[in-house]
């Protein structure tokens, strides 16, 4: 067991925690920042606010420098995140989302490792225009971002479409009773009346409170044997149980995370613990009472400690445990049986019940045009014939869902005028990938990611052929930086950046999710990533017992040490090669 130590939740608030208590519930100077035509920018506290709001400001980066030497000021641009529970979206909605990206973006869509889009480029004097395109078309941003619950996933599994129906519904009521309730979105991107009762005080926030969460809180629901939300990363996981294909209920998962700080080790990647089991109905429940424990008992005194894992390693699983079961007034039963597989997507068509699903690889989310692959003109002719939805995967790829057999004709062709299907030629390496956005947009980039990873790829590639395991599904992720948002720390292989060309490399994670991996090497370049895998590689494919996967190949040959819990995660490996 490691000897990481939780640390104490003691001292003074972070300064965050004033900004919310006095922003009268989210709302702070956020339009006075939006009418002031001196800057391209908001304050900083507004800034922080503006999460909340499902939008960040960022900068391009790629001018950052020219533009300081021109004594101007950065590139000043917003990010918005759509609130989109399971992934779901309907035809118009993705058109709505093509058009804004068109009008006020950079011209592409961000599918994201939580099911949902995002846009970048937006200017200031355009976001709330923005905001509002996107209402009309029934979506939101609230919520998408900030210390408070984010978009809830949900299993995809368009082959169980009954199923996924049903689980589907419960994710969309679980996003819906964990919204905030101040009208501060409502009042500033849509023109409404201020709230205020007959005290002239401000409207309250029931599960939240004034200040919110201490830190982002993250949801998902899993329909085994796909583990393709990645259970374990989730602060809070449900795992549907189903019997005879009927939903019973659903086991709980209690604090998952990605995040970590380069050289702190009392921070790390964490997986969640299988506590106990609920029937459907007392799933919002549920997800309320965990939530109003990580509000009532997280860290509000060191942001990097403040996750909902943190919580619970700095008191224990069983703390927890009864802690919930006394606000619940009941308790959860024991956990029932499960069994996970992958956290990978199915390509291809798929018949589920009466309708067909087309799953189309999306390399690392990015929906643009590119040479001699038109996807997102692709994509905007199939949504302007398509009767039925389409579901973003927890893998940044689409799925093309409840095709008639009346449309699919239709769809074929489409798929097949536009190229849409080039996925079906790559390897099951990059078929298993994921990368964060980084560079140019993102502040906490240390090293590029979605813009780097596929060239990594294909000289990785030309490795997994001379081996001839170009098939082999192995899952690689790449993060700018140690937050995770591609959920690097569950991959096969996956690569943290560190600084611009370098990172740390890890081996070892599960196949299906379920356990984190180890670092191997540290801060590292491309000739020594690939120096380091050649040989690994071509040892698994000779000595790789039958259906052994790439993750457990590297600790049964003593490259890393098994890792089960983000206590283990800082150890120093003995028998690392």
């Amino acid at each position: 067991m490691s000897e990481n130590k939780v640390p104490e939740q003691n001292g003074p608030l972070v300064e965050l925690e004033k900004i919310k208590e006095d922003s009268n519930f989210l709302r702070g100077t956020i339009v006075e920042g939006l009418e002031d035509p001196i800057t391209g920018a908001i304050s900083d506290d507004d800034n922080k606010l503006l999460k909340f709001h499902g939008s960040y400001q960022q900068d391009d980066r790629d001018i950052r420098d020219e533009r300081r030497r021109q004594k101007l000021e950065p590139a000043y641009q917003f990010m918005i995140r759509v609130r989109t529970p399971g992934g779901v979206t309907t035809p118009d909605q993705w058109l709505t989302m093509d058009d804004l990206a068109h009008k006020y973006g950079n011209e592409t869509m961000k599918l994201t490792t939580r099911q949902t889009f995002q846009l970048h480029g937006i200017l200031k004097r355009n976001l709330k225009k923005t905001m509002q395109g996107m209402n009309e078309a029934l979506m939101t941003t609230i919520a998408a971002c900030g210390d408070i619950n984010r978009n809830v996933m949900c299993n995809v599994n368009p082959e169980q479409s009954a199923v996924h129906s049903e689980v589907y519904e419960w994710s969309k009521k679980v996003s819906d009773h964990l919204l905030p309730e101040t009208n501060a979105y409502h009042e500033i991107w849509l023109d409404d009346e201020k709230v205020i009762d007959s005290r002239g005080t401000v409207e309250t926030e029931p599960i939240y409170g004034s200040t919110y969460l201490p830190r982002k809180f993250k949801i998902g629901i899993a329909v085994p044997p796909s583990n393709d939300i990645d259970v374990f990363s989730q602060d809070l996981g449900f795992i549907a149980i189903l019997e005879d294909g009927q939903l019973k209920g659903f086991n709980v998962a209690v604090g998952g995370g990605m995040g970590m700080t380069h050289g702190d080790t009392k921070t790390y990647p964490q997986v969640s613990r299988v506590i106990g089991f609920c029937t459907p109905e007392k799933l919002t429940e549920v997800a309320e009472k965990v939530v109003t424990i990580q509000r009532d008992f997280g860290n509000r005194t060191d942001r990097k400690n403040a996750r909902f894992k943190y919580t619970i390693d700095a008191r224990g699983v069983d703390w927890f445990k009864n802690e919930l079961n006394e606000r619940l007034e009941w308790n959860l039963d024991e956990p029932r049986t499960y069994h996970f597989e992958s956290n990978g997507d199915r390509y291809g068509w798929l018949k589920g019940d009466d309708k067909w699903h087309l799953t189309l690889f999306i390399q690392n989310g990015r929906i643009k045009d590119f040479d001699d692959y038109p996807l997102r003109t692709g994509l905007r002719e199939i949504a302007r014939v398509h009767t039925g939805d389409f579901r973003i995967t927890p893998n940044q790829n689409l799925i093309i869902a409840n095709v008639t057999s009346k449309n699919k004709k239709q769809i074929i062709e489409l798929v097949e005028k536009y190229k849409l299907t080039e996925g079906k030629h790559y390897s099951g390496l990059r078929r298993n990938s994921m990368a964060c956005v980084a560079f140019p947009t993102c502040g906490l980039a240390m090293a590029e990611s979605e813009r780097y990873l596929p060239s990594l790829l294909d000289k990785i590639e030309v490795i997994l052929d001379e081996a001839g395991i170009s098939e082999e599904e192995i899952t690689i992720r790449m993060s700018g930086c140690p937050n995770g948002c591609s959920r690097p720390s569950l991959a096969e292989i996956a690569f943290i950046g560190k600084a611009p060309g370098k990172y740390n490399m890890y081996l070892g994670g599960g196949f299906n999710g379920s356990r984190l991996n180890k670092l191997y090497r540290e801060n590292i370049g491309e000739e020594e990533i690939l120096n380091s895998l050649r040989p690994i590689i071509f040892q698994y494919a000779k000595e790789r017992e039958q259906g052994e996967h790439f993750g457990d190949y590297v600790i049964r040959a003593g490259y890393v040490e098994e890792v089960l819990s983000g206590l283990d995660f800082h150890t120093t490996s003995t028998t690392s090669k």
